[in-house]
């Protein structure tokens, strides 16, 4: 019995669906419209977030250590370094790596470094730091200057705030934009379940008046809205993939990216949290909106 109640529900819900073609077919374009544009803040925000966690792995804060410093207090600093809170790994460049570093990078005019080599050797033995967490840079650089044996240190804090600023700033606009269009979404589909509930609404009080409970009346219009909210993600999560996909291989291939050194997120990286926000969402909202557009037939 209880199979039978099940199936007409939900039979009740697709008929429905069909039955009202127009309507139906407003509720999924603005639907797919709401889910898309979230679906291009979404994608955006995890670019940026991962941006911002390779920017982690590579960014270096370099400590140099004084010129009277020997090699056991130079070795003893990289082991204090290693452990100030919020430092990930530590990587030791003596002064002949930092001479030859230099030598590479004047490539053509070499010979502007000539008699550098050995005492002579001008450059300070140093230490390249990265982060656990981007937002402790400033703490970090403060707790390792207090270390002994520290000359100065070097970073690109302007650069790291830049990239924490914008990574949060997408998050609050995602956050906002997706609030609105959820209440947008809602109020459009509880108004074309209204016009079904009002096209059927004799038949709802000829059920009232022969005992059908309230929820008996209410679930077919709610698997209506949850299957509009289905068919609404399964659509959005296409054109936002195929979108995605060829931006991203056309932005990949560009002089910009391999100048810049950083990568996109592949979708299918990102497939399985899509999906079951998108489902969340569209069924959220569809059945939201339904029990909105009841309240007004379902009043004893």
């Amino acid at each position: 019995m209880k199979y039978n109640i099940l199936g007409y529900l939900i039979g009740e819900g697709f008929s429905n669906v069909f039955k009202n073609k127009k309507s139906t077919g407003a509720s999924l374009m603005i639907m797919c419209a709401t889910m898309i544009i979230f679906g291009v803040f979404l994608i955006l925000s995890e670019n940026i977030n991962h941006f911002v966690q390779e920017v982690e792995e590579a960014q270096g804060i370099q400590v140099f250590a004084t010129d009277e410093a020997t090699e056991e207090q130079i070795k003893q600093l990289g082991e204090d370094i290693s452990k100030v809170n919020g430092v990930n790994t530590t990587e030791y460049v003596s002064k002949e790596q930092a001479l030859n570093q230099m030598k590479e990078k004047f490539a053509e005019n070499e010979e502007l470094l000539e008699g550098y080599d050995g005492e002579n050797n001008i450059f300070t033995a140093s230490y390249i730091v990265t982060l656990t967490d981007l937002t402790l840079s400033e703490q970090v650089q403060k707790d390792i200057s207090q270390l002994a044996n520290v000359k100065k240190i070097t970073s690109s804090n302007e650069t790291v705030s830049t990239l924490i600023d914008l990574a949060n700033g997408i998050k609050i606009v995602t956050a906002v934009i997706l609030a609105l269009l959820i209440i947008i979404s809602i109020f459009i589909i509880s108004n074309t379940i209204k016009l079904t509930v009002h096209a059927r609404r004799k038949e709802i009080s000829i059920m009232k008046y022969v005992g059908a409970t309230n929820g008996f009346i209410r679930w077919p219009f709610i698997v209506e809205g949850m299957i509009i909210g289905i068919i609404a993600s399964a659509i959005s999560i296409v054109i936002v993939a195929v979108a995605y996909n060829f931006i991203a291989e056309q932005m990949v291939n560009s002089h910009f990216m391999r100048t810049v050194g950083v990568s996109l997120v592949g979708f299918s990286d990102m497939f399985s949290s899509i999906i079951l926000i998108y489902m969340l969402l569209g069924i959220g909202i569809g059945a939201i909106g339904s029990i909105i557009s009841m309240r007004k037939y379902l009043k004893v």
